[in-house]
């Protein structure tokens, strides 16, 4: 997709993956290093996803419960038990991540030529911490919080574009995760999307998006 003479009014950004380096695993595997074997624990981590992301599509709850009850399912489903305090120190961890190191100079460059926008699947007080790192002016932070809806729900989209008082071809959205982000952006019919492939989910060419290997390549992809 070629975006070179696209003007949106915002650029919009997925935050967790495509903008804050996104390092769950590596505060999961040491709490379920001793129950869990080193060959098994890749198809354990692909559960624990798995149930993160059957959990956003249900009835609305704040992102730490999001977190906690995925992994309390992932742990019943292995049968090594749930231990509440692995689930706080999951939850911990999520405010201390920080960004990409390709992602400063690049939110620097594109904030001079428009304004910056974030979709987040969190809560504020989490994500403030994190966006807090990314040294960038964002014209507004948007979080499942205040649209009661998680991505890929279409409620958190619609909630960012009536907030913004724009119209779904006057944003450029941009998001390292196919299934979260830009198969609803599709499904929406915005129409310029990003995709940048930090290897979270494969290249999926049919919904219709620029991609790039990092941040590094957007200001390119959008003329810049």
């Amino acid at each position: 997709m070629d975006l070179t003479s696209v003007r949106p009014k915002y650029i919009t950004f997925d935050c967790y993956g495509t903008l804050t380096s996104f390092d769950l695993n590596l505060t999961v595997k040491p709490l379920v290093a001793d129950r869990i074997s080193e060959e098994d624990m890749p198809l354990f981590l692909k559960d624990y996803r798995a149930y993160r992301m059957d959990e956003v599509l249900g009835e609305f709850k704040l992102y730490p419960d999001v977190l906690k009850d995925s992994f309390r399912r992932a742990c019943e489903r292995w049968g090594i038990g749930y231990r509440p305090s692995d689930g706080e120190a999951i939850v911990a961890c999520v405010p201390t991540w920080g960004p990409h190191a390709d992602v400063p100079p690049v939110l620097a460059k594109l904030a001079d030529a428009y304004p910056l926008v974030i979709l987040s699947n969190a809560v504020d007080e989490t994500l403030r911490h994190n966006v807090d790192q990314l040294g960038a002016p964002f014209h507004k932070v948007f979080t499942a919080e205040q649209a009661r809806a998680y991505k890929p729900r279409y409620q958190a989209f619609e909630y960012m574009l009536d907030q913004l008082g724009c119209e779904r071809d006057e944003i450029v959205h941009v998001s390292s995760h196919i299934w979260y982000d830009v198969i609803p952006a599709h499904e929406l019919r915005i129409p310029h999307k990003v995709y940048v492939n930090r290897g979270y989910d494969p290249s999926t060419p049919f919904y219709q998006y620029a991609e790039t290997a990092d941040l590094s390549g957007v200001p390119a992809v959008l003329g810049l």
